[in-house]
């Protein structure tokens, strides 16, 4: 279990949980993973490791896109309801195969999509890099400016920046094409404060640990099926789903870890070129 700690105070646990895929019917497939099952296992997982005191109970669940793969109602009103038993607050946001207007709709536009949470001495800023009909991402001028107006608002804030693509080249061709199209606007920005402890993102259903710049840089797995590392064309990985666990420390310190549903039995559709 990869983990990144320094010394800290008093924390704030979060849980990451993205790229579910979820689909309308409950039968619902992606390259032969039943999406609502292999949630079930990742969300089942993270509660027995909660009771177990692998990690702590969350603050907050950041749904960092890709919720559903057809964006559906029936798919966010599912992942509502499931993710809605860890009695914490969620903060969501959409990936490239959701839809921003359903997903209000289907759940109501309450604090679930607040661009700013604040917790202590943390604050997370959520940021949408979805471009409607497109696979990569870019995060539009609003985004930005959203971004510049947290971090001047509240400099003595530790923070960190989620969104849905990746900002950094990943060393796999196919998936690097469809990252985050402004990265270079996106650093600019950030490398203009030093209050920045980690960027979070999901998108490329693996997990990425890295680090620029004393910056912090997470992707973590998805919970239906992952993506072969460093791979020039489309290809799985048959390594089981998983999620993302968060302590935040007072002293602006993380220590974080990813766990996989390990005893999840799944059959992947390896010859697929695509989804």
């Amino acid at each position: 279990m990869p983990e990144k700690t320094r010394a800290g105070g008093a924390i704030i646990n979060l849980l990451q949980i993205t790229d579910c895929h979820l689909m309308k019917a409950p039968e619902g497939e992606l390259l032969g993973v039943n999406t609502r099952s292999s949630l079930n296992a990742v969300t089942q997982l993270a509660k027995q490791n909660i009771r177990s005191k692998v990690h702590a109970s969350p603050d907050l669940i950041l749904a960092t896109g890709d919720l559903a793969q057809d964006a559906s109602p029936e798919a966010y009103k599912y992942f509502k309801s499931h993710i809605d038993e860890f009695s914490c607050p969620v903060s969501w946001f959409p990936g490239n195969h959701d839809d921003l207007d359903v997903m209000k709709a289907a759940i109501g536009n309450g604090e679930e999509f607040n661009k700013v949470v604040r917790m202590g001495v943390w604050q997370i800023i959520l940021l949408d890099s979805h471009v409607s009909g497109a696979v990569h991402g870019y995060l539009e001028a609003e985004e930005l400016v959203i971004l510049e107006s947290a971090l001047n608002e509240r400099p003595d804030l530790n923070t960190i920046i989620c969104f849905h693509h990746h900002p950094i080249k990943i060393d796999s061709l196919w998936l690097d094409k469809i990252g985050l199209r402004n990265q270079d606007e996106l650093f600019e920005i950030v490398g203009r404060y030093d209050n920045i402890k980690a960027i979070v993102w999901g998108h490329i259903h693996q997990e990425i640990d890295a680090e620029i710049d004393d910056i912090a840089l997470y992707a973590s797995p998805s919970t239906c099926v992952q993506f072969l590392p460093d791979s020039d064309d489309f290809a799985l990985d048959s390594i089981a789903p998983g999620y993302r666990w968060f302590s935040l420390f007072e002293d602006g310190s993380i220590k974080t870890g990813v766990i996989r549903a390990e005893g999840y039995e799944f059959t992947l559709d390896l010859a697929s070129n695509g989804y």
